[in-house]
C-alpha cells in the first residue's frame, strides 16, 4: 500500500507540476526559509541604495568644495599679480562679486575690481617697511666730549634726571 500512496502522490506531484507550469513542489521549511531570504535580500538592497544616495549627496557637496577652494586659489594668485596690498579684503570682495554673477570669469572679476577699488592695489605694504626707523642715528664725532660731561654731572649731582639723560646719550653715541 504505501507504494501505491506514493504512485498516487508521484502522480498528484506530476499534476501539480503541470498546472503550476513546471514548478517543483518544496517543502513549507524550505519555502519560509526563501522568503526570510528574499526578505533579507530586499532590505539590504533598501539600505544600499539609501547609501548610495548619501554618498552621491557627499561627492556633489566635495566637487562643490573643490570647485569653490580652486576659484579662492586662482583669485589668490592673480590678485597677488597684480600687486594687491590687502590681498584678504581683495579676495573677499572678489568672491563676493563671482558669487554674485553667473559667470565665473576671474579674470574679468579682477580687473573689474582694480578699477573699483583702486585703493587695494596700492603698494604701501612694501614703501612703508622701507622707511621706518628701528634706532637713533648715533654720531661720533662730537659725541665723546658730551657724553663726558654728561656722566661727570649724573655721578656728580647724583640726580635721576641726569642719569637717564647720560644713560640716553650713551645709547645713542656707542
Amino acid at each position: 500500500m504505501s507504494q501505491v500512496d506514493e504512485e498516487r502522490l508521484s502522480e498528484t506531484e506530476v499534476e501539480q507540476q503541470v498546472l503550476d507550469g513546471g514548478s517543483k513542489l518544496v517543502p513549507l521549511t524550505e519555502s519560509i526559509r526563501y522568503r526570510r531570504r528574499a526578505q533579507s535580500a530586499e532590505k539590504k538592497n533598501e539600505e544600499l541604495s539609501a547609501e548610495l544616495e548619501q554618498t552621491k549627496a557627499e561627492l556633489s557637496e566635495a566637487a562643490g568644495e573643490l570647485e569653490s577652494i580652486k576659484t579662492e586659489q586662482e583669485l589668490v594668485r592673480k590678485l597677488s599679480a597684480e600687486g594687491a596690498g590687502d590681498l584678504e579684503a581683495a579676495v573677499l570682495l572678489a568672491k563676493s562679486r563671482l558669487k554674485g554673477s553667473d559667470s565665473k570669469d576671474v579674470d574679468g572679476c579682477v580687473e573689474q575690481l582694480k578699477k573699483e577699488k583702486q585703493y587695494l592695489f596700492g603698494k604701501t605694504g612694501t614703501a612703508n617697511l622701507m622707511v621706518k626707523k628701528t634706532s637713533g642715528v648715533k654720531s661720533r664725532s662730537a659725541g665723546q666730549n658730551i657724553l663726558e660731561q654728561a656722566a661727570k654731572r649724573a655721578a656728580g649731582s647724583g640726580d635721576r634726571g641726569d642719569l637717564q639723560e647720560y644713560l640716553k646719550l650713551r645709547r645713542s653715541v656707542l
